[in-house]
């Protein structure tokens, strides 16, 4: 039998570390039940040199995970736990992974490619305070008390746990798409089986570990490292799970729903992609716009759903504002994640590069002009520096990656209409120093999310999702508890007797 581990040396730091690479299933990190020789081979993207590899999972796999977490749903955990034990665990998790917080931010920098101080001090600090978020709320589900007849009977509602849940989380962000699924699930009293990324599972299997540590039952959380097209779609397809969370693409989006509907019918919640568009309008602070507007699409170097890969600027101020974007976007450093300097890293895989380099060259085939960027580098990695597309049209591509398209608009109706322009609806945003256009524009935009002059930050306590083609459901907030429990209403009789026959 292969090792179900495998020892990996930070050159950054020189720090060796023993990464699982099993399948983690019931608390243990155990081989493939029928592919044990099936192995996922892991780059690192600021390399091209290969970390390690981990076992691929199979849909036997998942039926043995979903066994698990059916097993400790009905004995260990669900109706078995009270809300104060879920919080206690979630909290000594949180705690874990504070401890481990500068290890798993190496380890996500080297193989997601990212800066490790962005993956210590946001990723992964945003995502400590997810868990305790919703720690907090695990002894607080509650349902209502609803007057029937005060005299002869009574109903009130259970949110009780939906069951087994399938989550299926993207490359992007690893660690932190872990905790927004992981966070409401454990808090409500479900059980998970969690299907990382094929480019990414390093960190959901070292959160594994913690998850064992930190005293949560066995079979309650589950880790199947799988091709999506294996694993991901076992999942979707299952009978014995009770609903799926998945985030990534609207094309595979599409496909989990079918396979929800043509299985059990299970609920489904998508967090998808988006076309963002940011408007900036003439009584923006130019500066700041500016700042928000690089944010907004090179954060994550662009491989993120809710990047502001289209911005729409008000003729008045076009030319001075492309002018400051563009010196904005070129003090970003683009570089290896274990360097200081670097704000951003290299996109995650061959793939993706080849992909973002398509869209590049699709971009000046449709006409765009070409203000930043646009050159590939020479060397390994999958680098692409800050791009700076002008004179757009509303029909170009989307771009996973730092790339921007900037058009232009006369009027507050205009600048909407070009906004709304698409079948996508995650995020919007806008600049403007006045109040009553902030309120109007705001009120008229079609996403799950706007923000008003500033752009993609999330709270804990604050719902996301999409709409449209965007996705369905919410995460974050009070409203993710929504996704992971049942209501059931319970009409009980005191009083009335019932004559027969009728």
């Amino acid at each position: 039998m292969a090792s179900l581990s495998t020892r990996i040396v930070i050159r950054a730091t020189n720090r060796e570390l023993d990464i699982p690479t099993g399948l983690f299933i019931n608390n243990e990190f155990v081989p493939s039940a029928d592919s044990p020789n099936d192995l996922i081979h892991l780059v690192n993207p600021a390399t091209e040199e290969t970390i390690c590899s981990v076992a691929a999972g199979s849909a036997k796999d998942i039926d043995i995970a979903v066994a698990a977490a059916r097993n400790a749903f009905n004995t260990t955990w669900g109706k078995n736990v009270t809300g104060f034990e879920r919080s206690k665990l979630l909290n000594k998790l949180a705690d874990l992974i504070e401890r481990d917080q500068d290890i798993l931010a190496e380890v996500e920098s080297l193989n997601n490619g990212k800066p490790f101080k962005i993956a210590r001090d946001f990723d992964i600090g945003d995502s400590i305070q997810c868990l305790r978020y919703y720690a907090g709320w695990a002894d607080k589900i509650t349902g209502q008390t609803i007057e029937v007849d005060n005299k002869t009977k009574l109903a009130f509602t259970r949110h009780d746990p939906i069951g087994v849940c399938g989550q299926i989380i993207p490359w992007n962000y690893p660690i932190n798409m872990w905790a927004w699924k992981v966070g409401p699930a454990l808090a409500c009293g479900c059980t998970i089986v969690m299907k990382p990324s094929e480019l990414t599972p390093l960190t959901a299997l070292m959160l594994s570990k913690l998850i064992a540590e930190a005293g949560f039952p066995p079979g309650v959380v589950n880790t199947i490292p799988s091709l999506g097209s294996v694993g991901g779609a076992a999942l979707s397809a299952h009978m014995d799970v009770d609903k799926v969370a998945f985030t990534g693409s609207t094309v595979t989006g599409r496909k989990v729903m079918e396979a929800a509907a043509k299985s059990n019918l299970k609920k489904v919640s998508l967090e998808l992609g988006g076309k963002s568009p940011q408007l900036v309008f003439e009584s923006a602070d130019l500066e700041q716009a500016a700042n928000w507007a690089c944010l907004g699409v090179l954060y994550n170097t662009g491989q993120d759903c809710t990047a502001g890969s289209r911005l729409y600027v008000q003729d008045t101020i076009y030319d001075k504002f492309v002018s400051l974007l563009v010196s904005k976007a070129k003090e970003l450093v683009i570089g290896d994640g274990f360097d200081e300097k670097s704000g951003g890293g290299p996109l995650v895989s061959k793939t993706q590069f080849d992909k973002v380099w398509r869209y590049i060259e699709s971009g000046r085939a449709q006409g765009a002009k070409v203000a930043l960027g646009g050159q590939k580098r020479p060397g390994k990695g999958f680098f692409v520096d800050p791009t700076i597309f002008t004179d757009i049209n509303a029909n170009m591509d989307i771009i996973f990656g730092p790339v921007l398209a900037v058009g232009r608009f006369k009027t507050e109706e205009e600048g909407i209409s070009l906004a709304n322009d698409t079948s996508y609806g995650l995020g919007a945003g806008l600049h403007s120093n006045d109040a009553n256009q902030c309120m109007r524009v705001s009120s008229a935009l079609e996403a799950g999310t706007v923000w008003v002059n500033q752009y993609n930050l999330l709270n804990n306590n604050v719902p996301f999702g999409g709409k449209k083609q965007s996705g369905i459901g919410r995460e974050l907030g009070s409203y993710a508890l929504d996704e992971y429990t049942s209501v059931k209403a319970i009409h009980w009789n005191f009083g009335e007797k019932l004559d027969w026959p009728l």
